[in-house]
């Protein structure tokens, strides 16, 4: 998968972000200069396919509260979901799904699905009154049962692109 370096961003900052360590980073990019990157270079990140060869995307719409899952462009399932509050706000922007985790136990419910942005996942949750509201720390809570379906469905690399709503939706 390619990684293009947005404006603050270093080799440290961007392996966290997809859980990789940065020796691995590194090895995969031979010709880059690890203390120089700049805004717009296309950085290499290994275990991940490209996005382009996943026929899965998901919108997430926060006004709506609302995921939708959709393969070559068309919806195939939308679910309910809760949102980050105002002081914790879920981010905006193009991620993917970097890795997963099972039962991560507490409040993260049956499924971990982590974002290519560190400490931001999509998960199950133990208090099922939480969706279609905003009430999370900047996660995208589903109830159990839907993650763990979603979490069947899309591959770690899968497209997710975050939405003030539908209004905004154009990845």
């Amino acid at each position: 998968m390619n990684h293009i370096v947005k404006p603050g961003e270093t080799l440290s900052s961007i392996a966290l972000d997809y859980r990789r360590s940065l020796q691995s980073i590194i090895l995969a990019n031979p010709s880059i200069n690890p203390n120089i990157i700049m805004p717009g270079q296309i950085i290499i990140i290994p275990g991940l396919p490209p996005k382009e060869s996943i026929p899965y995307t998901i919108h997430v719409y926060l006004k709506e509260k609302q995921l939708e899952l959709r393969r070559n462009g068309v919806t195939v399932k939308t679910y309910p979901i809760a949102v980050g509050k105002m002081l914790s706000a879920t981010p905006i922007g193009n991620f993917v799904i970097a890795n997963r985790e099972p039962n991560p136990g507490g409040p993260f419910g049956v499924m971990w699905l982590s974002l290519s942005k560190i400490h931001y996942g999509i998960h199950g949750t133990n208090q099922p009154s939480s969706i279609g509201k905003a009430v999370s720390k900047g996660c995208i809570r589903m109830y159990n049962e839907n993650v763990n379906e979603l979490a069947s469905i899309v591959p770690n690399g899968t497209a997710v692109y975050i939405r003030p709503s539908r209004a905004y939706s154009s990845p």
